[in-house]
């Protein structure tokens, strides 16, 4: 570390940057959730039938989730090069474009190449939103304004859900577009982070990704930061979205949807970010607030793994209690801002969830194979516990960074 550059102090939680990132983060959390929903409708459009559009729709999903860790790079290094503004009018342009054009798609291949242009926008928003939010405000309130994007973004996937079951596919693209371009105008009120203005007028290299790998230091809390986001994906990305299978499996008196049950996980997940935040903010401290959501998602597991012949309505009730769980999604990625210096802030923030959401595919292919071998719901726990366990172990190694100073740069 070196001498301070600059100081922090604004003690609003909703000021203009906390509002354009919560906003930003919601047409995040949009358009993830729609491409799950409107997934089928819209392949079955372009004539694919039967295991046509499971295989399909998983390519299309792994385009979309590639898009993302390459953007999670590339908009990482330029936040930290060009500045954390440019990022989130950068990634909204390319994200809003996708989309609308998403919606006048006619073949199968400009379908997966947008899926992929729309996770390189993506990727930009919340990491962008975060370092902003945690640059500008005092190291005191900084954590309300982080619990108010993941609170108000994580309500995107209702907003998704609800367009996905009123509208055709084309037009809930149109929507998330139409979103972004309207995003686009407020972000006009937004200001440069005065961290990075002053480490801008310096010498010191900015963005330089490769230092958190040929660092043992930096590389095991980059590490430890993606690991402690893994059960976050794993439960999204595998028991939430994967519900109908799992529906049957535990017998539910019902059908079960994937559109209901990511609604109801989202609505569980807002209001764990909100808890989550405020337990933070009252505690002082980050890891005692993550550890207690970390035992919530453990107690989720074993209920979902023992519930059996259950109603539909105990499901979505399941749904909601994972979803809570999980709710450290934003408390999760202000760790990982608050553990590294000014100038590779952006890179580290904007890098780590991506990386967690790109995790999805070797979780995805472990359970895959593992459901070869055992029952789908003890290949599932075991993945899932796994993972849980890794989230553990990495927020009792990471330093505690409530009312960290984040006036610091990184010397390599």
């Amino acid at each position: 570390m070196t001498n301070k550059l600059s100081i922090s102090n604004n003690n609003n939680p909703f000021n203009a940057i906390v509002v354009v990132a919560a906003l930003g983060y919601f047409v995040d959390i949009y358009d993830l959730i729609l491409f799950g929903i409107v997934r089928n409708p819209s392949l079955q459009d372009l004539n694919f039938v039967g295991t046509e559009i499971t295989n399909k729709g998983l390519f299309l999903l792994n385009c979309q989730m590639f898009g993302m860790l390459i953007g999670g790079v590339l908009w990482g290094v330029l936040g930290d090069i060009k500045g954390r503004v440019s990022v989130l009018f950068g990634s909204i342009i390319m994200y809003s474009a996708a989309n609308i054009a998403n919606g006048f798609v006619t073949d199968f291949d400009t379908y997966a190449f947008l899926r992929f242009i729309a996770g390189v926008g993506l990727a930009g928003e919340l990491g962008a939103g975060i370092t902003l939010v945690s640059e500008t405000m005092s190291k005191e309130s900084r954590g309300w304004g982080t619990m108010i994007i993941a609170t108000f973004g994580a309500l995107g996937a209702v907003l998704a859900s609800v367009v996905g079951d009123m509208f055709t596919w084309r037009i809930a693209y149109f929507v998330g577009g139409g979103l972004g371009l309207l995003l686009l105008l407020l972000r006009f009120a937004t200001y440069e982070s005065g961290m990075f203005e002053q480490v801008k007028q310096s010498v010191i290299r900015r963005g330089a990704f490769q230092t958190l790998f040929t660092n043992t230091i930096k590389f095991k809390k980059y590490i430890a930061c993606i690991a402690v986001g893994l059960p976050v994906w794993f439960t999204v990305g595998i028991l939430i979205i994967l519900s109908p299978e799992f529906g049957k499996e535990m017998q539910v008196q019902g059908t079960v949807s994937a559109g209901k049950a990511i609604m109801w996980c989202y609505l569980g997940l807002s209001i764990g970010d909100l808890l989550s935040g405020y337990l933070s903010q009252k505690l002082k401290s980050r890891k005692q607030a993550v550890i207690l959501f970390l035992i919530f998602t453990l107690v989720g597991y074993i209920l979902f793994m023992i519930a059996s012949g259950i109603s539909l309505t105990n499901f979505l009730g399941l749904c909601f209690l994972l979803g809570f769980g999980t709710g450290y999604w934003a408390l999760f990625v202000t760790i990982s801002s608050e553990q590294f210096g000014t100038n590779i802030r952006a890179t580290v923030t904007t890098t780590v969830p991506n990386f967690v959401r790109g995790s999805l595919l070797p979780i995805s292919a472990a359970f895959a194979y593992l459901k070869n071998v055992l029952p789908m719901m003890h290949a599932a726990m075991l993945v899932g516990f796994i993972c849980l366990l890794s989230a553990f172990i990495a927020i009792i190694y990471l330093p505690e960074t409530f009312g960290k100073d984040l006036d610091y740069i990184e010397e390599e």
